[in-house]
């Protein structure tokens, strides 16, 4: 997928401090090449630079690349060799994008002589050409920088710098005669995907498998897991597959995980009712709860388990009657109600996706998920008919695709997409990013329901605030949709806590 990016270039030279009183040399136009490719599914952006210069003076000098708006700061180091190129990457926040979004980027270009140079005139640069490639993530969550500088000149040195997000190590190397910088992931996380063989499991593997802060995957389903785990293990990147098949294995897929996803269940058919639904994938989600808060209670669960308004009562049950609930780390997946929201808001606006935040809030099923459509960034004005289709088709969407593939499955590829951003923004909590927001359907205090979906803020320790702005100012019809959504939302928590209680009962 190629999606074309937006860069202003600033091109100039500079002179170094030891050069005062001398005069600055005139260059001719620089050429400037800019391409960008966007990765579906490559979790760490990655920005290459390739400055190519020609010089008429054999005296030293640098080049300065500075790349602002990076996700992490870094200074290149600086080798004795003649014409190197200095990269300076400064600490930036990337606002969270959806997938096939833009990027931008300011690069400002110049020239400064070496200390080499005191007294003497500048040297003069004839044109050289800066090529950029930019790989984007599947839901560019956060933005990585590769610049590469070649110099065809008076040597023959190469000097890279990948700059990745302030959560990765940095480790500096040289390769020959290539003086190249890695900054390398801190792969330090472990996940588990319980469910891993079935139509949103596979792909949501795959795309866990892709992420950089990974550093285990754990796959686990009652049959056929060996087989995706070694085809997934083929893929280079740098955690490390591992299978578990059956409940006996249950318990050791479970061990120090970091974060627990559970899509494990029957998905939606045509003509099945939700108490059909319920009634397969309850029982599942107990197990599979029980299991966690057995092996590892402290690790953030996410349920993706339809009816998510029921499962995830049950699983806070589950998790009390075993003394380790923590409401601040159980999570309801409703992430897919967002990206459905905000690519069917810019495909009618005729907007760009990374310029559309449309916070989803009540639960993860029919009328109660309520797209806010008049909390939308950028702020636009619908018309009274949008607002109806809009909000009808977001809640309708899984139906849509349930009937499109005509019984041959449910929403499994973009329910695994959305399931994988919200593990990917978890997994930049855990590792210190202060500023990660995503919709979760969780225990509440925003209305009286005990579990109620909206925007909170992540942190290390699971939900820290809750965006409570979201339900003020309500447009009449949002306000008559919330309240309308409520004893239908009630009903479908009720539900869950009986079932549970009643699990427990019977035991």
């Amino acid at each position: 997928m190629v999606a074309a990016s937006l860069a202003t270039f600033t091109v100039g030279t500079v002179a170094s401090p030891t050069q005062r009183g001398s005069s600055l040399p005139h260059s001719k136009p620089f050429a400037l090449r800019f391409n960008s490719l966007k990765n579906f599914c490559a979790l760490v952006a990655v920005s290459s630079v390739i400055c190519e210069s020609e010089s008429e003076s054999s005296t030293s000098e640098k080049e300065i690349v500075s790349v602002p708006k990076a996700s992490c700061a870094t200074n290149a180091e600086n080798v004795n060799q003649p014409q190197q190129f200095l990269v300076l990457l400064e600490r930036a926040s990337i606002q969270e994008i959806e997938m096939a979004a833009t990027s931008a980027a300011t690069f400002t270009v110049g020239t400064a002589a070496s200390p080499t140079q005191r007294g003497s005139s500048l040297p003069q640069s004839k044109p050289f050409a800066l090529r950029f490639n930019s790989l984007k993530n599947f839901c560019g969550l956060k933005a990585a920088s590769s610049v590469i500088s070649e110099s065809e000149s008076s040597f023959t040195g190469k000097e890279t710098v990948s700059a990745l997000r302030a959560s990765f190590a940095t480790k500096a190397q040289k390769v020959n005669q290539n003086h190249q910088h890695h900054f390398q992931p801190q792969a330090s996380f472990k996940v588990a995907v319980l469910g891993a063989a079935g139509g949103i499991g596979q792909p949501l593997a795959l795309l866990t498998k892709m992420s950089p802060l990974v550093s285990d995957l754990h796959l686990y389903d009652i049959a056929n897991v060996k087989g995706v785990a070694a085809d997934l293990s083929h893929c280079n990147t740098p955690s490390q597959v591992h299978a578990f098949t059956g409940a006996s294995e249950l318990a050791n897929s479970l061990k120090d995980v970091n974060v627990v996803v559970i899509p494990a269940g029957v998905p939606r058919k045509p003509g099945m009712t939700r108490d059909d639904l319920f009634n397969i994938n309850a029982g599942i989600v107990r197990d599979l709860v029980a299991a966690v808060a057995d092996n590892c209670p402290d690790a953030f669960i996410h349920i993706v388990s339809n009816p998510v308004n029921s499962t995830v009562p049950i699983a806070a049950e589950v998790l009390k009657q075993k003394g380790v609930y923590n409401p601040k780390k159980l999570f309801g997946v409703t992430t897919l109600d967002v990206v459905r929201a905000n690519t069917f808001v810019a495909q009618r606006k005729n907007l760009k996706l990374i310029d559309v935040d449309v916070p989803v809030v009540g639960g993860h099923a029919g009328i109660t998920i309520l797209p806010l459509l008049s909390k939308t960034k950028p702020s636009i004005s619908f018309t009274d008919e949008e607002i109806e289709e809009l909000t009808v088709r977001i809640q309708n969407a899984g139906t849509e695709v349930v009937e499109a593939k005509a019984g041959a499955g449910s929403a499994t590829l973009s329910m695994a997409y959305a399931a994988a951003r919200f593990v990917e923004s978890s997994l930049r909590a855990l590792d210190g990013d202060g500023d990660v927001y995503e919709c979760s359907y969780v225990e509440s205090n925003l209305t009286e329901l005990p579990f109620f979906a909206s925007r909170v803020k992540i942190g290390r320790e699971g939900v820290e605030a809750f965006v409570s702005s979201d339900l003020q100012g309500l447009t009449e019809y949002e306000q008559k949709a919330l309240e309308a959504l409520k004893p239908e939302l009630k009903a479908s928590i009720e539900k869950g806590f009986a079932f549970a209680q009643k699990q427990t009962v019977t035991a």
